[in-house]
């Protein structure tokens, strides 16, 4: 790897699909270098060597599985190996379960808790003091439309979680804006990437409603517009900016009721 370089540094996880792949193409357009994270070791590579590539900025591969206990030490350690310091940060990397929570192995959800909630905090944790120390950072947290949901049968974790990393982003946004660091947490609703193949729900979600979707470089140029523009909190598409606002002000029991009919098609058990 070569060392420090006069261009800015965008660590992206989930880097080898879907949102994550579509913010690192979009952060290299920009004329950044960017470190890629995910455990498909394979598709880093081609993927790094297709951003040399085209844009002339340099691309690091860095596999990691995010499940792992400290997980983001190690990627830290490599980033530093390399010589080089993290000006922007994607945490994307996640999964779903669309299983009731006692059907789905306790190592199972474990792992969904440590790559989109503890390592991504652990991450954040890693590079806010340096980029307080240089007066510039980025943070963009990628939560979901479900982070306004109620909790309901199956993905028993997803809603929290989502939640978690929108209030998350709110509080490093309260504590370093003024710092030069801005924090977003970016919120979309159907999505066109590997995701649901993922979880094992993409016949279901296929049935959609197609309008209602967007794709990864939809919604990655509404979250870097809004990072830059200090939005806390970005929702992609007007429709989901509706949903929102619903989701948020009608009451609970109804928003509830129609959740939970709306959730019942993906719970697999």
């Amino acid at each position: 790897m070569a060392g420090e370089s006069p261009r800015r540094l965008a660590l992206v996880t989930g880097a080898s699909a879907g949102l994550g792949e579509a913010f690192a193409r979009a952060y290299a357009a920009r004329g950044l270098d960017v470190a890629l994270v995910a455990r498909r070791a394979e598709r880093l590579v081609a993927l790094a060597e297709e951003l040399r590539r085209l844009y002339g900025v340099e691309a690091y591969p860095l596999p990691a599985d995010l499940a792992g206990w400290e997980a983001h030490v190690g990627v830290m350690e490599a980033v530093e190996a390399a010589g080089r310091h993290v000006d922007v940060l994607v945490n994307n990397a996640g999964f779903g379960i669309p299983q009731s929570f006692a059907a789905t192995p306790w190592e199972r959800q474990r792992d969904f808790l440590m790559t989109m909630a503890v390592n991504a905090c652990g991450l954040a944790h890693d590079v806010i003091p340096g980029m307080v120390s240089r007066g510039w950072g980025r943070i963009i947290n990628v939560a979901s439309m479900a982070a306004w949901s109620p909790g309901v049968a199956g993905n028993s974790l997803y809603p929290g979680v989502k939640s978690l990393m929108v209030k998350f982003s709110q509080a490093l946004e309260a504590e370093y804006a003024d710092k030069g660091v801005k924090v977003t947490a970016v919120a979309p609703g159907f999505t066109r990437t590997e995701f649901a193949e993922q979880a094992g729900v993409k016949e279901i979600m296929d049935r959609e409603q197609r309008s209602l979707w967007q794709t990864a470089d939809e919604v990655v140029a509404e979250a870097i517009r809004g990072n830059e523009r200090g939005k806390m909190v970005v929702i992609p598409g007007w429709h989901n900016r509706v949903a929102a606002v619903l989701l948020r002000s009608l009451p609970e029991p109804l928003v509830r009721r129609i959740i939970a009919a709306g959730s019942a098609k993906y719970h697999l058990d």
